[in-house]
């Protein structure tokens, strides 16, 4: 076992991690286009920030998350998400005497202790994007464009964007009360969480996963039709936006999210290239949650995204990346002098930009350049005693096989010319 990590983590290295490093740079590329600021909170967190920022009646408050006792006697989760975590930072910061809306972004690991399943591991990796500070239906689509854009920046096909609104309390409660009425009369049929869920937050039961729980669902009460004017006036101006922005959506009723915080505009990207689990980005608007985590009340939205789901969405579509490993030059190595000249080489050419690479394991002189196949080195060299005294290194081109002589004390100068004409 000790030789196997946990249930629901993965190791990611090579050449795996190039893939995210690719997208990673694009999120941070995006997020600089859209003046959004980079910020890193605590992996951990006070239970009650999630009992009461993410919703006891969640699944994600009630089966899925991480929580101990410290040395402190101190009830401690590690995030399930990083909203909250955000929210908090905020208020303790003083944040809301700054420049409004605030934007920020987080690339961060993340902790669920759920099934694992097709790119949903217990330990997930999510970009996320919060603004905070205004009330606007400008503000929803900015963040919708957000995440749209990243979807166009990396070239993802067969997404499809679904958005809905929620209303404000005033309207959930409206609506709370139809699906109360209509729960009630199927009530025997659902799942036995969603009986419990009846009971406390029966908004909960559309977001079932259960299929005879969906079927029945079908039927039920529209959010839509329990909107006031004034988040309905709201709704039709983020579509408004969205429509000049050229994003195309469709309007689905039935998309709740799965946490208690959101208020109005939600959201979801979907793709169909991933199976059942198909949403590679959701978010929305949550009004109440800086006032409810003991902030100033402020308008604010956002998104989170599973880095592993968006990446298994790109291999769906793309296929395996193929990796070719390349370096500008081994420098390999015959006798102590020449052993210790190349170790000396090759940090003087790292440290000019170079990519090169010399032998550390003492290799034979033909295992050496088998090495320098292996590591896709576009030029090599072997430098001994004789080469020292001669100050004259032969180099080899290791596509054409055509060898140049060059004196040792221009090799910096004479790979530095060679990697700006390339």
């Amino acid at each position: 076992m000790l030789t196997q990590a946990p249930k629901g983590t993965k190791d990611i290295f090579a050449p795996e991690i190039y893939d995210w490093q690719k997208v990673e740079g694009i999120i941070r590329d995006l997020c600089k286009t859209f003046s959004i600021d980079e910020i890193r909170t605590p992996i951990f967190e006070h239970t009650e920030l999630f009992l009461r920022g993410v919703g006891e009646t969640t699944d994600v408050v009630q089966k899925e998350m991480y929580t101990f006792i410290d040395k402190g006697d101190r009830s401690i989760t590690l995030r399930p998400e990083s909203t909250a975590g955000v929210a908090i930072a905020y208020i303790e910061h003083g944040m809301d005497s700054n420049i409004k809306p605030a934007r920020f972004f987080y690339i961060a690991p993340t902790f669920r202790y759920e099934k694992a399943q097709k790119g949903r591991q217990r330990q997930f990796h999510q970009f996320g994007i919060e603004m905070i500070g205004s009330y606007s239906p400008a503000q929803d689509a900015e963040v919708i464009s957000v995440a749209y854009e990243l979807m166009q920046r990396l070239g993802i096909k067969n997404v499809e964007l679904r958005i809905n609104s929620l209303g404000c309390n005033e309207c959930r409660k409206v609506f709370n009360q139809k699906m109360k009425e209509f729960i009630g009369e199927n009530i025997d049929k659902l799942c036995p969480t969603c009986k419990e869920r009846f009971e406390k937050n029966p908004l909960r039961v559309l977001d079932c996963k259960e299929e005879s729980c969906q079927r029945i669902m079908q039927n039920a009460p529209s959010v839509l039709d329990c909107l006031d004017e004034e988040c309905t006036k709201h709704f039709e101006s983020v579509k408004r936006i969205l429509d000049s922005m050229g994003i195309k959506y469709t309007v689905d009723p039935k998309i709740v999210r799965g946490l208690d915080y959101y208020t109005r505009t939600v959201f979801e990207f979907v793709s169909n290239d991933i199976g059942a689990q198909g949403t590679v980005c959701g978010g929305g608007r949550y009004d109440n949650l800086i006032e409810e985590c003991g902030g100033q009340k402020n308008g604010a939205a956002g998104f989170g995204l599973g880095m592993e789901r968006l990446l298994l969405t790109l291999k769906a579509q793309n296929g395996e990346t193929e990796y070719k490993p390349y370096k500008d030059v081994f420098v390999g190595s015959m006798g102590e002098e020449g052993f210790f000249k190349s170790q000396a080489l090759v940090y003087e050419l790292r440290k000019n930009g170079i990519l090169a690479e010399s032998d550390t394991l003492e290799r034979s002189v033909k295992a050496q350049m088998k090495y320098a196949n292996k590591i896709g080195a576009k030029y090599s060299l072997i430098i001994g005693e004789n080469e020292i005294k001669e100050n004259l290194v032969s180099v080899k081109n290791m596509e054409t096989s055509e060898k140049e002589d060059i004196k040792i004390t221009d090799l910096i100068e004479y790979f530095i010319k060679l990697k700006d004409n390339n």
